[in-house]
């Protein structure tokens, strides 16, 4: 159980080797082990295709975190029709039919995936970012927040503390305007599933039988820094919660 996480700490170092700080070392990581799995030199052939400086557009870049059942699907279809927007998924649309393979690999090479998946990401943000607004269902704080909470066992105060490097997005990522957490209360949140009636995740499942973990997801993400989470409560009806994230969209993003 990694139980401290100061800056020269082991669980810090192991911590910092599991988040790929930048697209160089998410590369590295996908050439190590593309001779055993094709797919990994595909999306090393789409990283080559992505600029090395990505720049968004004069249009706002919105991104929505949260756990399952928060309402993301509904709501960033919703923002993205009222905006007259483009809607952008992570992991994005070319590689996602791989994302089976890769949730069956190792942590190290199943995080490559996804960190790669938030720069091809970027690359369709810039382009899509120069004609309308963009929504993002999900983006690098996914990947940093289940990543840290995964690797770091135990309570919320066994995280790194606040501030840590590990929180700060990544210099070579295109960065949002503003980054928007949804949020339920816990049991709201399993109900919906229940509704749902959907096969769960892996990641579905820790979080509904492990509450520590969820715990550490969702602190995680409330410690991200530049951009940091703005967190809308996600309880009422879709309308109020849709007309609660138009204003926030308006006031931060002068749209």
């Amino acid at each position: 159980m990694l139980r401290s996480c100061a800056p020269g700490s082991p669980g810090h170092r192991r911590l910092r080797r599991a988040l790929p700080p930048a697209a160089s070392a998410v590369r590295a990581r996908l050439r190590e082990c593309a001779p055993r799995i094709p797919e990994a030199g595909a999306l090393l052939d789409l990283l080559g295709k992505c600029p090395e400086h990505q720049k968004k557009g004069g249009f706002p870049v919105v991104v929505f975190e949260g756990l399952d059942a928060t309402g993301k699907t509904t709501l960033t279809q919703s923002v993205k029709d009222t905006l007259n927007g483009v809607l952008l998924r992570s992991p994005p649309a070319c590689i996602s039919q791989w994302r089976t393979i890769f949730d069956e690999e190792p942590a190290p090479i199943k995080r490559a995936f996804y960190a790669a998946g938030n720069y091809i990401l970027a690359s369709e943000i810039a382009k899509a970012s120069t004609q309308a607004p963009v929504i993002v269902d999900r983006y690098w704080h996914s990947t940093a927040a289940y990543t840290i909470a995964t690797e770091i066992n135990g309570q919320v105060q066994d995280l790194p503390p606040a501030q840590d490097e590990v929180y700060q997005w990544p210099e070579d990522l295109l960065r949002p305007d503003l980054v928007l957490l949804l949020t339920v209360d816990p049991e709201e949140r399993v109900r919906r599933l229940q509704r749902r009636g959907l096969e769960k995740t892996k990641e579905e499942a820790e979080l509904e039988a492990n509450s520590l973990f969820r715990q550490r997801v969702e602190e995680s993400y409330r410690r991200m820094l530049n951009p940091a989470c703005q967190e809308i409560d996600a309880s009422p009806c879709k309308e109020e919660v849709l007309k609660t994230v138009l204003q926030v969209i308006k006031k931060q993003c002068a749209w």
